[in-house]
């Protein structure tokens, strides 16, 4: 069994480094008062985890009557052939009907379900930037309709893929990068529990796991799975590479070689067949920049980069003008 579902938190208590998030969440629960929700942050750090808790806190035995979670990535990317083949929404689907109809259809039918032992039930949007501007434009319509039964909770890793319409109507949560200290001492936790006669894993190789997670709890506790079940940790660093960082290594090495097309490829595969939000992608850049590269200018340009993500409306054009930058700039 994959570690990352064993120790996923049940409870509010369970979710580590989010103090004042949770703090908001607990008391929105033991009120029964709850608004809709914008919950962000970078993967792993607790978002879906704390949202799943708050549904038990708020239903009890009824949190799986009264919680609807819809999949906005994989409905929008893989279209109606997703509907088709999801048990769920056979009921609701109609294959001579749009992919936003159908999505429109969905969300009014779960929303106006008569909420079980409560006064309202919740709908969750996991990967809500996924959604299309038509389909959010929708929704802002069934939030106002069914307000007083439902309440939406939107979460994401890039809160500027939701329109103001809607992110104007959430209580905004953000759920911050984990320290290392606190992934560390998670970690030897686990590990107690998996070894109580003790593994052996060194206390350094712990500290590297923690720092290489970046503030990823999900990923810390996949590489110490990895690592408990080898020989060494000669292994670690290589781990800690995934397909995305090198293909964000590859991405900057063409840049050094002013191959500006093979650049805005990588980048476009991030994002679109990988589904990396741009803040991730930047995320790998400044971790390849760090490790390979160790340039102040660079560093420079990228953080002015993020800057402007947070700003614009095509992440594309602003990456590609980072890398056409980066090239006149420096490597030109």
């Amino acid at each position: 069994m994959l570690w990352i579902e064993k120790y996923r938190p049940a409870t509010f208590d369970h979710i580590i480094g989010q103090d004042q998030v949770i703090s908001m969440m607990r008391s929105a629960a033991r009120s029964g008062s709850l608004p809709h929700l914008l919950v962000t942050g970078p993967a792993g750090t607790g978002k879906s985890a704390a949202v799943e808790c708050l549904g038990r806190e708020l239903f009890g035995e009824r949190a799986g009557e009264n919680t609807t979670t819809i999949q906005a990535m994989d409905l929008f990317e893989q279209g109606k052939k997703y509907l088709e083949g999801n048990e769920r929404y056979a009921h609701i689907y109609r294959k001579e009907e749009s992919l936003l109809t159908n999505f429109k259809n969905i969300t009014r039918w779960y929303a106006s379900v008569r909420p079980l032992d409560a006064e309202f039930r919740i709908v969750i949007f996991e990967g809500a930037s996924a959604l299309t501007r038509e389909a959010q434009q929708a929704l802002r319509r069934i939030m106002e309709r069914y307000s007083r039964t439902c309440r939406f909770i939107y979460v994401t890793t890039r809160s500027s893929g939701i329109i103001p319409a809607i992110s104007s109507r959430c209580l905004p949560f953000f759920f911050a990068p984990l320290s290392a200290g606190a992934i560390g001492e998670h970690l030897q936790a686990v590990l107690n529990c998996e070894f109580p006669a003790g593994q052996g894993i060194p206390a350094d190789e712990i500290d590297l796991i923690a720092h290489a997670a970046g503030g990823d709890l999900r990923k810390a506790i996949m590489l110490l799975q990895v690592r408990s079940g080898s020989d060494g940790a000669s292994g670690l660093v290589s781990w800690s590479q995934t397909e995305t960082s090198r293909i964000a290594n590859a991405a900057l090495a063409a840049i050094e070689g002013a191959d500006l097309p093979s650049a805005i490829r990588k980048f476009e595969a991030l994002m679109i067949e990988y589904g990396l939000p741009s803040g991730e992608v930047m995320s790998e850049l400044h971790a390849a920049v760090r490790r390979d590269y160790n340039d102040p200018r660079l560093v420079s340009i990228l953080a002015d980069t993020d800057y402007r993500l947070t700003r614009c409306n095509n992440e594309y054009i602003q990456l590609n003008a980072m890398a056409a930058r980066i090239v006149q700039e420096i490597f030109g």
